[in-house]
């Protein structure tokens, strides 16, 4: 797997969910804080993200895209002086639609917004770099898989159709894909350092595939520097300078959080978990990962 699309599977717990909704002004909307991460697209209309942290006001045209990585607390208004009440999510978090059209000449804003179920007690450094709230504004020509998803989405909920259940969480989940590629398209050419920087550079991002595709190997710094025509102590240097850990720590790192996943979601033998993760020896994996998670593996199955 790709390095994105591993970081989200990683963190991913339970069913994205999403509601196309219209409000009819004066409306102002409180979010809570969350523990997963969620997105507002305004499809008609006008509205105004008032981020978290009393940041300044963030005016949202049509076709404008809004990603909160973090699932910091936010308000959503038709202006930004418009008294708020809390949002009141559905048993399943979405945001009901209301019942009322609202007063006569009210102006409408039609909305998409969702929201992803994330864990973070191993989050990947590629997400935890996200700043807390991502603006994609809406201009012709940028863009253009992250509109059409949003695009198929929207239709998809102003009018259901058979497999629709189906359908629309896997158009959450690559809307999130194609958030997180447009915000490291952006981000990477303006960076030096960091995970935008480091999926860009064409040395450090094949040899992060690598360790991604076969976390089992017993992979060294000579062979990973070598997939990129590097010295030893040069890929080292400069895997360690844009990853922010070693390559055999981040290989560590990497091959704990798959065991985590795997212990959390899947029914696998402790042993087949360990060859997995990169361990021959079910009590050198079961003593690793002790001392990474402060539990042995089951018991931290049974928890989780």
């Amino acid at each position: 797997m790709d390095v994105l699309s591993d970081a989200i599977a990683a963190m991913r717990t339970g069913r994205p969910h999403s509601s196309r909704t219209a409000r009819f002004a004066p409306w102002g909307f409180r979010f809570s804080p969350s523990r997963g991460a969620g997105f507002h697209v305004v499809l008609q209309g006008t509205a105004w993200l008032l981020p978290p942290d009393d940041g300044a006001p963030v005016r949202l045209g049509p076709g404008d895209v809004v990603l909160l990585a973090h699932g910091t607390g936010h308000a959503l208004a038709d202006r930004p002086d418009t008294p708020l009440v809390d949002a009141q999510p559905a048993p399943d978090g979405s945001w009901p639609t209301p019942s009322d059209r609202g007063p006569v000449g009210a102006e409408e804003t039609l909305l998409l917004c969702g929201a992803y179920q994330l864990s973070r007690a191993r989050a990947h450094p590629l997400l935890t770099e996200l700043p807390p709230y991502v603006h994609f504004p809406a201009r012709v020509g940028t863009h253009p898989r992250l509109r059409a998803a949003v695009d198929l989405l929207g239709a998809e909920l102003a009018e259901p159709q058979p497999g629709s259940d189906a359908v629309v969480p896997a158009l959450l989940d690559t809307l999130l894909l194609y958030l997180l590629r447009a915000w490291w398209l952006t981000e990477c050419g303006d960076r030096s350092t960091g995970w935008s920087a480091a999926l860009s550079d064409p040395v450090v991002a094949g040899a992060l595939r690598a360790l991604h595709d076969d976390p089992a190997r017993a992979w060294t710094v000579e062979e990973l520097g070598a997939l990129g025509g590097l010295s030893r102590a040069a890929f080292a240097r400069r895997f360690t300078a844009l990853v922010g850990r070693s390559p055999l720590a981040y290989l560590t790192w990497w091959r704990m959080t798959t065991a985590g996943r795997l212990l959390r979601s899947d029914d696998l033998p402790l042993r087949a978990v360990a060859e997995r993760s990169g361990y021959s020896s079910e009590f050198a994996f079961a003593k690793a990962f002790k001392r990474e998670y402060g539990v042995p593996p089951g018991q931290y199955r049974k928890g989780a």
